[in-house]
Parts: structure tokens; sequence; C-alpha cells
């Protein structure tokens, strides 16, 4: 298997804006460690780094895909939007989106036995976020292994305004997403591995694996906290989520 040959797979999907079939169609071995090789090299080729995201936080989605802990991929800084900044659908080949809760490291965090308490006590600021997946796999079909490589379909996102996390139990947050101001979906904080810390917790440790971890001034999506909602030019998507704010998202 040559994982460079498909990171290159991957990153002209991109730059054409063309969805391909999943790598383990040609490759049904590609397995978890296979394709986090091949992100690592889409990681080094992406420039300046702005933080980490975590995906498949849900215990019932890991339940469904045969996983028993979530994945996570690399935030480029050239993906972020500003606040108010349109998404150009244009630029990207199936996008959807969903809200998530951020976390903004006040200091460095690393080691293998890193704790919720731990990320919490780290945290500088927490802030709602909108993630925009853009999966490069026609119709989102993919393994865990094929999304993996494909850096978790991870593309944009939008951060807002970040809060002290003093006295907030993120578990509990009610978070609603809508779209052209309808109500596409509701959760709690809990939606991402029971704490969203946690989730956070489990990145530190997966980064301690290979001698990385997280340092201060780093974003760190915690997890789709809903199922992601197809966009198209016109669209506006709000995220909403108690004691931390509202962003929205325009779309062109």
């Amino acid at each position: 298997m040559n994982t460079e040959e498909l990171a290159a797979r991957l990153s002209k999907a991109v730059a054409e804006r063309t969805a391909i079939e999943p790598l383990t169609d040609d490759h049904p071995d590609l397995d978890l460690e296979a394709g986090y090789a091949v992100q690592r090299i889409l990681r080094e080729q992406a420039g300046e780094l702005a933080g980490w995201k975590l995906g498949v936080t849900s215990r019932a989605k890991q339940a469904q895909v045969g996983v028993s802990a979530p994945v996570c991929g690399f935030l480029p800084a050239a993906g972020a939007l500003d606040l108010g900044e349109p998404l150009s659908a244009g630029e990207l080949i199936q996008p959807r989106a969903e809200p998530e809760i951020v976390f903004v490291l006040g200091r460095d965090l690393h080691g293998a036995h890193v704790t919720a308490v731990d990320v919490l006590s780290a945290t500088s600021g927490l802030a709602v976020g909108i993630e925009v997946l853009d999966s490069r796999f026609r119709d989102y079909r993919f393994t865990m292994a094929d999304v993996v490589a494909d850096n978790t379909s991870a593309s944009r996102y939008v951060v807002g305004a970040p809060v002290p996390p003093a006295g907030i139990d993120v578990r509990l947050v009610g978070v609603v997403l809508e779209k052209n101001g309808e109500v596409v979906a509701t959760a709690s904080g809990a939606a991402s591995l029971g704490h969203p810390a946690a989730a956070v917790a489990w990145l530190v440790r997966r980064l301690a694996a290979s001698g990385e971890g997280l340092h201060a001034g780093d974003v760190v999506l915690s997890g789709g906290l809903t199922a992601a909602t197809p966009v198209v030019p016109g669209d506006v998507v709000t995220v909403s989520i108690d004691r931390l704010g509202t962003v929205e998202m325009p779309v062109s």
C-alpha cells in the first residue's frame, strides 16, 4: 500500500472538487493505523495548523459503525471562516454543517494519562462552533479507515468568541441547530462522549502515543453534537449553545 499515492488521490479530489470512490474499494486492507498514516501526509502538506477535531464521539454512532473510540483529524488554519464570512459552497464537493463545542487551550497539554478534569483546567475558553464537513468520497460512503485517511471529512469551520469555562457544565448545555430559521436538531453537550472534555482528553492521549500533544492557543472541535445537515448556496446555518452564545454562517 502506497500511502503517498492515497494521500495524492485525496488531494486531487479536493483540488478538482470531485468526489471519488472509497480508498478501501481498491485497498480493502486499509485499516485505521494506515488511515492515520495517510492523514499525517496530508497534515505535513497543510501548512499552518489551528488545532484538532474529533469525530464519531457519539456512543450510539460508535456502536453503529463497530468502533469503541472516536477518531481525530487536524484543522488547517486556512480552513477557518471569520464570523459572518459566507461559506463558499462552490469550493467544496458536498458540504454539511454540524454544531460543536470548541475548546481553546490556555496552556500546553500532553500525556498518556490526561483526564477530562485536566482538559478543563487547561482550557482558557469555550466557544460555539460550526464545522463544515466535506467528504471526498461519493455520497459519504466510506469505512472508518477511509474517513480517517480523509482527515475525518474536515474542510471549513467557524468559531465564536470564547467565554471563560468557570461554572459551565458542558454536559448539560442545550444545543440548537437551525437552517433558514427552522430548527433542524437539538442536543446537549453530553452527546459528545458523555462529556466534551472527555473527548478532548481522549485526543490528548491519542496524540501522546506519537509524542505529540496540544499547545496553548490550539482550538479543538470536540465532536459533532447532532447529525450534520447538507447546505447549499442561499442557506443560513445558526448554532446556539446555552451559556456560550450563537454563531451564524451564511452560505454563498
